[in-house]
Protein backbone atom coordinates (compact mmCIF):
# COMPACT_ATOMS: atom_id res chain seq x y z
CA UNK A 1 0.00 0.00 0.00
CA UNK A 2 1.15 4.04 -0.95
CA UNK A 3 1.57 4.65 3.00
CA UNK A 4 3.65 1.84 3.80
CA UNK A 5 0.65 -0.04 5.65
CA UNK A 6 0.65 -3.85 5.17
CA UNK A 7 -2.80 -5.38 4.31
CA UNK A 8 -4.75 -7.09 7.15
CA UNK A 9 -7.97 -8.94 7.67
CA UNK A 10 -10.40 -8.97 10.16
CA UNK A 11 -10.25 -10.37 13.01
CA UNK A 12 -8.72 -14.44 12.19
CA UNK A 13 -9.43 -17.22 13.94
CA UNK A 14 -5.83 -16.98 15.23
CA UNK A 15 -6.40 -14.20 16.59
CA UNK A 16 -10.01 -15.30 19.03
CA UNK A 17 -7.66 -18.05 20.13
CA UNK A 18 -5.01 -15.58 21.23
CA UNK A 19 -7.20 -13.61 22.53
CA UNK A 20 -8.48 -16.00 24.54
CA UNK A 21 -5.27 -17.34 25.69
CA UNK A 22 -4.69 -14.06 27.06
CA UNK A 23 -7.25 -13.00 28.64
CA UNK A 24 -5.95 -14.75 32.15
CA UNK A 25 -2.11 -13.23 31.16
CA UNK A 26 -2.45 -10.39 33.58
CA UNK A 27 0.98 -9.08 32.12
CA UNK A 28 0.25 -8.66 28.77
CA UNK A 29 -3.72 -7.09 29.72
CA UNK A 30 -1.40 -4.80 31.96
CA UNK A 31 1.33 -3.90 28.85
CA UNK A 32 -1.91 -3.08 26.53
CA UNK A 33 -4.73 -1.32 29.20
CA UNK A 34 -3.33 2.04 28.11
CA UNK A 35 -3.60 2.01 24.58
CA UNK A 36 -5.89 4.61 22.93
CA UNK A 37 -7.88 4.50 19.21
CA UNK A 38 -6.08 6.21 16.90
CA UNK A 39 -2.48 5.54 18.42
CA UNK A 40 0.81 4.57 16.69
CA UNK A 41 1.93 1.44 18.52
CA UNK A 42 5.44 -0.16 18.56
CA UNK A 43 5.57 -3.94 19.19
CA UNK A 44 8.07 -5.54 21.22
CA UNK A 45 10.20 -8.73 19.97
CA UNK A 46 10.14 -11.79 22.17
CA UNK A 47 8.08 -14.40 24.05
CA UNK A 48 6.78 -11.49 26.59
CA UNK A 49 6.11 -9.50 24.07
CA UNK A 50 3.99 -11.82 21.59
CA UNK A 51 1.94 -12.31 25.16
CA UNK A 52 1.24 -8.39 24.61
CA UNK A 53 0.56 -8.67 20.80
CA UNK A 54 -1.81 -11.27 21.56
CA UNK A 55 -3.91 -9.39 24.46
CA UNK A 56 -3.93 -6.21 21.62
CA UNK A 57 -5.27 -8.58 19.15
CA UNK A 58 -7.76 -9.39 21.87
CA UNK A 59 -8.66 -5.08 22.40
CA UNK A 60 -9.23 -5.16 19.16
CA UNK A 61 -11.45 -7.80 18.39
CA UNK A 62 -13.89 -6.32 21.73
CA UNK A 63 -13.39 -3.10 21.37
CA UNK A 64 -12.99 -2.76 17.66
CA UNK A 65 -9.76 -0.62 18.47
CA UNK A 66 -8.69 1.74 15.58
CA UNK A 67 -4.94 1.58 15.92
CA UNK A 68 -1.98 1.03 13.98
CA UNK A 69 1.25 -0.90 14.60
CA UNK A 70 5.05 -0.36 13.79
CA UNK A 71 7.38 -3.67 14.80
CA UNK A 72 10.60 -4.27 15.92
CA UNK A 73 10.98 -7.36 14.57
CA UNK A 74 10.26 -9.18 11.32
CA UNK A 75 9.02 -11.96 13.80
CA UNK A 76 6.54 -9.90 15.82
CA UNK A 77 5.47 -8.00 12.24
CA UNK A 78 4.26 -11.75 10.92
CA UNK A 79 2.58 -12.41 14.21
CA UNK A 80 0.80 -9.09 14.53
CA UNK A 81 -0.67 -9.67 10.98
CA UNK A 82 -1.64 -13.05 11.35
CA UNK A 83 -3.41 -11.74 14.53
CA UNK A 84 -5.27 -9.22 11.94
CA UNK A 85 -3.46 -6.47 13.48
CA UNK A 86 -2.37 -3.51 10.87
CA UNK A 87 1.75 -3.24 10.26
CA UNK A 88 2.67 -0.25 8.93
CA UNK A 89 6.60 0.05 7.92
CA UNK A 90 8.95 1.86 10.51
CA UNK A 91 10.29 3.88 8.03
CA UNK A 92 7.51 5.93 6.91
CA UNK A 93 6.84 6.97 11.22
CA UNK A 94 8.81 9.50 12.74
CA UNK A 95 6.85 9.13 16.41
CA UNK A 96 5.80 6.14 18.01
CA UNK A 97 3.19 7.09 20.80
CA UNK A 98 3.23 3.75 22.66
CA UNK A 99 5.77 0.86 22.58
CA UNK A 100 5.63 -2.09 24.81
CA UNK A 101 8.62 -4.90 24.69
CA UNK A 102 10.34 -7.51 26.68
CA UNK A 103 13.69 -7.11 28.52
CA UNK A 104 15.92 -9.75 29.69
CA UNK A 105 17.59 -8.24 32.88
CA UNK A 106 16.01 -4.75 34.70
CA UNK A 107 17.97 -3.39 38.08
CA UNK A 108 16.92 -1.12 40.40
CA UNK A 109 17.75 2.04 38.22
CA UNK A 110 15.41 0.61 35.13
CA UNK A 111 18.63 -0.23 33.25
CA UNK A 112 17.95 -3.17 31.20
CA UNK A 113 19.76 -5.99 29.15
CA UNK A 114 18.33 -6.91 25.80
CA UNK A 115 19.37 -8.94 23.02
CA UNK A 116 17.68 -12.55 23.76
CA UNK A 117 15.88 -12.29 20.53
CA UNK A 118 18.46 -10.63 18.61
CA UNK A 119 16.63 -7.32 17.54
CA UNK A 120 18.25 -4.32 19.27
CA UNK A 121 18.80 -2.36 16.84
CA UNK A 122 15.34 -2.07 15.48
CA UNK A 123 14.29 -2.61 19.44
CA UNK A 124 16.05 1.10 20.37
CA UNK A 125 15.24 2.63 16.94
CA UNK A 126 11.39 2.14 18.12
CA UNK A 127 12.10 2.97 21.63
CA UNK A 128 14.25 6.20 20.36
CA UNK A 129 10.83 7.59 18.39
CA UNK A 130 8.48 6.65 21.01
CA UNK A 131 6.48 9.04 23.67
CA UNK A 132 5.91 6.21 25.88
CA UNK A 133 8.36 2.71 26.26
CA UNK A 134 6.86 0.30 28.90
CA UNK A 135 8.81 -3.08 29.26
CA UNK A 136 7.37 -6.09 30.82
CA UNK A 137 9.08 -8.70 32.85
CA UNK A 138 8.62 -11.52 35.38
CA UNK A 139 9.88 -11.00 38.87
CA UNK A 140 12.61 -13.49 38.23
CA UNK A 141 14.50 -11.02 35.87
CA UNK A 142 14.57 -8.22 38.59
CA UNK A 143 18.73 -8.07 39.11
CA UNK A 144 21.12 -6.61 41.49
CA UNK A 145 23.58 -6.26 38.56
CA UNK A 146 23.12 -6.30 34.82
CA UNK A 147 24.71 -9.61 33.94
CA UNK A 148 23.72 -11.61 36.53
CA UNK A 149 22.02 -13.90 34.77
CA UNK A 150 22.43 -13.15 30.67
CA UNK A 151 25.14 -12.29 28.13
CA UNK A 152 25.07 -8.79 26.66
CA UNK A 153 24.20 -9.14 23.07
CA UNK A 154 26.51 -7.33 20.44
CA UNK A 155 25.52 -7.26 16.91
CA UNK A 156 28.53 -6.93 14.51
CA UNK A 157 29.20 -6.31 10.75
CA UNK A 158 30.25 -9.76 9.42
CA UNK A 159 32.88 -7.89 7.51
CA UNK A 160 35.09 -7.04 10.54
CA UNK A 161 34.22 -10.12 12.64
CA UNK A 162 38.07 -10.07 13.79
CA UNK A 163 39.03 -6.83 13.84
CA UNK A 164 35.70 -6.17 15.77
CA UNK A 165 36.43 -9.07 18.28
CA UNK A 166 40.02 -7.69 19.11
CA UNK A 167 39.02 -4.28 19.80
CA UNK A 168 36.28 -5.74 22.09
CA UNK A 169 39.01 -7.53 24.05
CA UNK A 170 40.63 -4.34 24.82
CA UNK A 171 37.30 -3.28 26.11
CA UNK A 172 37.81 -6.59 28.62
CA UNK A 173 34.66 -8.55 26.50
CA UNK A 174 35.31 -11.48 24.91
CA UNK A 175 32.39 -13.74 23.79
CA UNK A 176 31.32 -16.64 21.60
CA UNK A 177 28.90 -15.96 18.28
CA UNK A 178 25.66 -16.75 18.65
CA UNK A 179 23.89 -19.70 16.55
CA UNK A 180 20.62 -20.65 15.87
CA UNK A 181 19.28 -24.28 16.74
CA UNK A 182 20.35 -25.57 13.34
CA UNK A 183 24.03 -24.72 14.19
CA UNK A 184 24.19 -21.98 11.82
CA UNK A 185 25.46 -18.68 12.75
CA UNK A 186 22.53 -16.53 13.78
CA UNK A 187 21.89 -13.49 11.70
CA UNK A 188 19.43 -10.63 12.55
CA UNK A 189 17.19 -9.10 10.49
CA UNK A 190 19.53 -6.33 9.78
CA UNK A 191 22.09 -8.94 8.50
CA UNK A 192 24.14 -8.76 11.14
CA UNK A 193 26.14 -11.18 13.72
CA UNK A 194 25.80 -11.39 17.35
CA UNK A 195 28.16 -11.88 19.75
CA UNK A 196 27.46 -12.94 23.48
CA UNK A 197 29.59 -11.59 26.21
CA UNK A 198 29.71 -12.23 29.70
CA UNK A 199 29.54 -9.27 31.72
CA UNK A 200 31.95 -8.89 34.51
CA UNK A 201 34.55 -6.60 36.31
CA UNK A 202 37.52 -5.22 34.00
CA UNK A 203 38.89 -2.71 32.07
CA UNK A 204 35.56 -2.30 30.38
CA UNK A 205 33.66 -1.43 33.12
CA UNK A 206 35.62 -1.03 36.22
CA UNK A 207 34.10 -2.75 39.25
CA UNK A 208 31.95 -4.30 36.76
CA UNK A 209 28.49 -1.81 37.15
CA UNK A 210 30.18 0.98 35.88
CA UNK A 211 26.95 0.56 32.60
CA UNK A 212 27.74 3.88 31.40
CA UNK A 213 31.12 3.67 30.61
CA UNK A 214 30.81 0.40 28.74
CA UNK A 215 27.84 1.76 26.75
CA UNK A 216 30.12 4.90 25.41
CA UNK A 217 32.66 2.73 24.89
CA UNK A 218 30.62 -0.18 22.56
CA UNK A 219 28.83 2.92 20.77
CA UNK A 220 32.75 4.06 19.73
CA UNK A 221 34.02 0.60 18.47
CA UNK A 222 33.87 0.65 14.41
CA UNK A 223 31.44 -2.08 13.82
CA UNK A 224 29.72 -2.30 16.48
CA UNK A 225 26.05 -2.17 15.16
CA UNK A 226 24.21 -2.08 18.47
CA UNK A 227 24.30 -3.63 21.83
CA UNK A 228 21.73 -4.89 24.49
CA UNK A 229 22.66 -2.08 26.74
CA UNK A 230 19.35 -0.22 27.03
CA UNK A 231 20.40 2.69 29.95
CA UNK A 232 17.79 4.58 29.93
CA UNK A 233 14.93 3.85 27.58
CA UNK A 234 12.21 2.42 29.92
CA UNK A 235 10.01 4.66 31.25
CA UNK A 236 8.03 2.40 33.16
CA UNK A 237 8.64 -1.79 33.88
CA UNK A 238 5.61 -3.71 34.98
CA UNK A 239 6.61 -6.71 36.88
CA UNK A 240 4.49 -9.90 37.09
CA UNK A 241 5.36 -11.25 40.94
CA UNK A 242 5.80 -14.13 42.29
CA UNK A 243 2.26 -14.09 43.56
CA UNK A 244 0.65 -13.14 40.40
CA UNK A 245 0.03 -9.24 41.33
CA UNK A 246 1.46 -6.83 38.80
CA UNK A 247 3.67 -3.89 39.57
CA UNK A 248 4.26 -0.43 37.87
CA UNK A 249 7.88 0.55 38.24
CA UNK A 250 8.73 4.02 37.44
CA UNK A 251 12.06 5.34 36.50
CA UNK A 252 13.74 6.99 39.37
CA UNK A 253 14.48 11.04 39.28
CA UNK A 254 18.22 11.45 38.08
CA UNK A 255 20.06 12.29 40.79
CA UNK A 256 21.42 16.46 41.04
Amino acid sequence: MADGTKPTNRPTEAARLAATESANDALARAAVADIQPGMIVGLGTGRTARRAIAALAGRIIAEQLDITCVSTSEASAAYALELGIKVREFATIDQVDYLFDGADEVDGHLRMLKGAGGAMTRERLVATAAARRVYLVEEEKLVDHLGERTPLAVAVMAFGLASIRANLRTLGLSGVLRRSMDGTLYVTDNGNLILDVQLHGGTANDDGHNYERLNSALNNTPGVIEHGLFLTEATEVLVRRDDGSIERLLRPPMAE
